[in-house]
């Protein structure tokens, strides 16, 4: 059964575009239990779309993160309809009329979870895949003497020209379906939803992978079936405008972009302590492989370990894939133990 999420309730809360909420929701699950000294606590935030219930599959005992040794905190994204998101607050709007969240915004909300619930004032490591790595990295940056360790898998510290251009081709299928009215959707997005589908699936595993034709071994009859089942299906379990919400984040994502570095990239990343793993997938078209090492060329101590894979960009949540899940887990094991 799925288990429903905490809140923490922040009052007149400040986001970086100018917003005050008056009340804004961070929705959080929690696993294991949180040592006397609290030195066992893993941060692990949501990735695009996602909501914790996705991407916990790998909190086992026989997998990535082992609850019965780390008291892990899953933190709900805003946007992603469980936090505060347009779909379930109306002081939220779009980037049509000054409105988004920003990474500096969601890490802001986890440390105040952290310091207030659970008076947590170190992490031994935080842990994030896609967007969730870009949280991670604003983490290792703005609060760089509490995070011991950080494990950033197929994401980057700032959102790169190319990976710019992907976005606003997904941004611009859903806002061409006839039901946008150039503010909101008035309407279930039907041909936006199908064409959104279509274009994330076909970054997000490599050429290898649909030449192989790797979804037969998944259960899906043709092509065609896997992108309504696999794909479709999913996003159109999202509302819309919070698709849109997540995009305008990750369009913004810069660790450098806050009133400490400035716009100084370089020496953003260089602030970081953390002992950091860089894990690209080897074939991400997303984040690839030659940015994610140019990244940790800038981070003092990082170890580049990309995931040999086919899956693409998937290879770093493989919750279907057995081999790449265990590489993940060697490595995430080692760097705990360092």
């Amino acid at each position: 059964m799925t288990k429903s999420p905490s809140f923490l309730t922040l009052e007149n809360f400040r986001l970086e575009c100018g917003t005050v909420l008056p009340t804004a929701r961070l929705a959080y699950q929690t696993y294991g239990e949180l040592a006397d000294d609290q030195s066992n606590a893993i941060l692990y935030p949501t990735s695009y779309g996602a909501q914790h219930w996705d991407i916990d599959w790998l909190i086992r005992s026989d997998s990535i993160l082992d609850p019965s040794r780390w008291f892990i905190i899953i933190a709900n994204m805003f946007g992603n309809g469980l936090s505060t998101s347009p779909s379930n607050s109306k002081d939220c709007g779009g980037s049509e009329q000054g409105f988004w969240f920003s990474h500096l915004d969601n890490i802001r909300a986890q440390e105040q979870l952290l310091r207030e619930v659970f008076q947590i004032e170190h992490l031994a490591l935080i842990y994030g895949w896609s967007m969730g790595a870009q949280q991670a990295y604003h983490w290792g940056v703005l609060y760089r003497d509490r995070v011991a360790r950080i494990a950033a898998l197929c994401g980057t510290a700032r959102t790169t020209d190319h990976n710019i251009v992907f976005l606003q081709s997904l941004r611009t299928a859903l806002t061409a379906d006839p039901t946008w009215n150039g503010k909101r959707f008035e309407a279930p997005p039907e041909r936006g939803y199908k064409a959104f589908a279509r274009i994330y699936a076909s970054w997000a595993a490599s050429q290898r992978f649909y030449r192989e034709g790797i979804y037969y071994k998944l259960g899906y009859t043709s092509l065609e079936d896997y992108l309504l089942r696999a794909w479709e299906a999913y996003y159109k379990q999202r509302d819309p405008h919070n698709l849109l919400a997540m995009i305008d984040t990750w369009l913004r994502c810069d660790v450098s972009n806050n009133s400490i570095y400035q716009g100084d990239y370089k020496k953003a990343m260089g602030a970081i302590k953390a002992k950091t793993l860089v894990m690209p997938s080897t074939t991400d078209l997303y984040f690839t492989p030659e940015d994610c090492a140019a990244e940790a060329d800038l981070i003092p101590q990082a170890k580049y370990l990309p995931i040999p894979s086919i899956w693409g960009h998937r290879a770093g949540n493989p919750y279907q894939n057995p081999q790449d899940e265990n590489f993940i887990r060697v490595a995430i094991q080692q760097l705990l133990t360092e």
